[in-house]
């Protein structure tokens, strides 16, 4: 994939004209313009360029292709501090612009954890001075991540976390997850889990079932989500507390979610990318670049998801960007660690399903832009004028070849290695500069 890596010190007025304009946050799809200037977008409608515009905007014809608000990747693990060879900020918003994400949610995994106002703080400064998209921090709901004591959510909050949650870890004790929703209700703060009961899960290492049977590995039951997630509801309907779930996995938790949202309950939920893009068939050989966290489920239920992401029952679709090394994944399927990269690879996936008649365009541009913004409570993922001028551009159907080698991410655990995919992000500004280039 060639294309420049590096921001712009010029902030002229610009002007996209004869472009696919797509903002998913107003339901708009139309033909027409888009300028901006001073880093915020100032106006879109059609025949912008015959009306006139500033003096001295740049005019860039996008003759047909897709101008759409910039994507924001709601669960994206990066390695700064403490692993550094997975992942830097640096890195991942070098593979983020490549992808059109514009916004970078990251997780509390890190070394030391992200579960004080101090390492929030110095993930933002680090942002700041090393990468060229935006980077929000979500902090650990529980002090080092053990599940055992609640982290103080209301200075985290105002350090500058958007969220609060124990990354791939479901946090056990009922009573303190009560206490965590009823705590963080009260700062209106958001409270994002992943569901799978640990017990359940025990030695498994991908879906439970005929087809794990006969490659003589230990399965994951469904329940072992399903169960996590009926608790969990059972609990934000006792406390009223923000909830989105992490990463749903199976039709069954679909049922748990819909009976929720029918009850008026404050929540939400993501999928992954990849588990709308491949099944537990996809392990084939033992391949463990398809080993995931959750795992790959079945085709019933991959179907199920993408037409939940349809719906709206389900209203983000994220990457779960997890870098892992050559060490950690070149291993026996049992031995190797879970985890798949993904910022890169994001969009154009989606984009798969939207040529396969599964989705709109305006739809999975909502699921990976303007829904995770809303519901984080973020001034991006619109076109509308006066929002900050994060966008992308895009050209829906230009084929081409995935190569591993060719990825920004430090490392290439890419299930789409050597994928044909079809759909490629041309520019991506932030704040009105550019910091990706396709050419």
């Amino acid at each position: 994939m060639n294309g420049a890596i590096m921001p712009v010190t010029e902030n002229r007025p610009l002007l996209f004209a004869n472009a696919r304009v797509v903002d998913p946050a107003r339901e708009l799809d139309f033909s027409g313009d888009v300028l901006i200037a001073d880093g915020v977008i100032r106006e879109t409608a059609r025949g912008i360029a015959s009306a006139g515009v500033p003096e001295g905007t740049q005019v860039v014809d996008c003759r047909g292709r897709v101008v759409a608000p910039g994507l924001v990747d709601m669960r994206a693990f990066v390695g700064e501090p403490g692993a550094e060879h997975r992942e830097t900020l640096a890195s991942a918003s070098q593979a983020a612009a490549a992808g059109g994400v514009t916004t970078i949610v990251c997780q509390p995994e890190t070394d030391p954890p992200i579960d004080d106002p101090a390492v929030v703080d110095f993930v933002l400064r680090r942002a700041r001075d090393t990468a060229i998209v935006r980077v929000r921090p979500m902090a650990a709901l529980t002090k080092g991540l053990a599940g055992r004591e609640m982290t103080e959510i209301g200075l985290l909050g105002a350090a500058g976390a958007v969220a609060f949650t124990n990354g791939a870890q479901s946090v056990t004790n009922a009573q303190l997850f009560r206490r965590a929703l009823t705590y963080a209700r009260d700062f209106d703060a958001l409270i994002v889990h992943h569901t799978e009961d640990p017990s359940l899960v025990g030695a498994g290492t991908m879906n439970e079932g005929e087809f794990a049977s006969r490659l003589g590995l230990a399965g994951i039951p469904r329940v072992a989500e399903t169960i996590m997630l009926e608790r969990d509801m059972r609990l934000v309907a006792l406390t009223r507390g923000r909830y989105h779930a992490a990463s749903l996995t199976c039709a069954d938790s679909l049922q748990v979610l819909a009976r929720a949202k029918e009850a008026g309950l404050p929540v939400t939920a993501s999928v992954s990318i990849n588990h709308l893009s491949f099944n537990e068939f996809d392990v084939g050989a033992f391949r463990t670049f398809f080993k995931l966290s959750p795992p790959l489920r079945s085709e019933t239920d991959r179907l199920a998801l993408i037409e939940a992401v349809a719906s709206g029952l389900i209203d983000v679709v994220m990457s779960d960007h997890n870098p892992q090394d050559v060490e950690t994944k070149r291993l026996t399927f049992s031995e190797a660690a879970a985890g798949a990269i993904g910022l890169e690879t994001m969009l154009s996936a989606g984009l798969r399903l939207v040529h396969a008649g599964k989705l709109s365009l305006l739809r999975l541009l909502r699921a990976l832009s303007s829904r995770p913004a809303e519901i984080l409570g973020l001034p991006v993922g619109t076109l509308r004028p006066g929002a900050p001028a994060d966008i992308i551009v895009f050209d829906p159907d230009e084929p081409w070849l995935l190569v591993p080698a060719d990825l920004k991410s430090r490392c290439k655990n890419t299930p789409f290695d050597e994928a044909r995919m079809e759909g490629r992000v041309l520019r991506t500004l932030v704040a009105g500069r550019t910091v990706y280039e396709y050419f």
